[in-house]
């Protein structure tokens, strides 16, 4: 049986609470300059670095401008632009296929609703939370990256799996409206900083002692199973 609803709102409260000390301005950290751009690099960033996104982009930016340029482009190409990146050739397929989607439905402009992002090719709840919650200024959810998914469970604030289950979870009178798109950055911050997926430095963490899978506490083994 796992912990009662009032504590774990309780555990995510204080989470938020020491994080948000820890990381005052949190922020996205691909970088775009309008929403199809930051749609582009949110379906690139999907199980490849935030860093290695942001080299690649600098420069696929600059070559195409627009829906129509990557509509037009042929997909080899456009491909071969971006093959430093994880499974390059799907996402040049869909940010192809996306873009044609976005002109013959959309006029050319990024959709604002979460039903006409998740029916773009390659855009799934994930990339559409942070599309309206960076490129709308619209918070209709949380975004459960990596990072989320495995801190959220680690701290024991949800035990669901997935990470459409953690979603609703997490917005189930667990974390705040207010804080559900700075809970995804302080989680991610703190994941990259200290709490990493196979050696996280648990003597230099700010939540040590409220987090039930600490290492100094047990010999729990907490890289077992983590493939996120």
């Amino acid at each position: 049986m796992g912990e009662p609803l009032e504590t774990r709102a309780a555990q995510a409260e204080e989470v938020i609470d020491r994080l948000s000390e820890e990381y005052p301005d949190p922020e996205i950290s691909l970088n775009f300059s309008n929403r199809l751009e930051l749609l582009i690099a949110v379906v690139l960033s999907a199980q490849c670095t935030d860093e290695r996104v942001n080299k690649v982009t600098a420069e696929l930016f600059e070559k195409y401008d627009g829906a129509e340029a990557y509509a037009n482009a042929d997909v080899e190409e456009l491909a071969s632009d971006i093959d430093s990146i994880t499974y390059y050739n799907n996402k040049a397929g869909y940010i192809h296929d996306a873009c044609e989607t976005i002109i013959a439905e959309h006029d050319g402009e990024v959709p604002d609703t979460m039903s006409e992002l998740t029916d773009l090719p390659g855009v799934g709840r994930k990339t559409a939370n942070v599309v309206l919650q960076h490129g709308h200024d619209i918070t209709e959810g949380i975004v459960v990256d990596t990072h989320v998914q495995r801190l959220s469970r680690r701290l024991g604030i949800t035990e669901a799996e997935r990470p459409a289950k953690i979603e609703r979870d997490l917005m189930d009178g667990i974390v705040p409206e207010e804080h559900w798109q700075n809970y995804t950055h302080w989680l991610i911050s703190h994941g990259r900083d200290t709490c990493t997926a196979r050696n996280p430095d648990c003597a230099e963490c700010v939540l040590e002692d409220v987090c039930p899978s600490s290492k100094l506490d047990s010999d729990v083994d907490l890289a077992d199973g983590e493939a996120w």
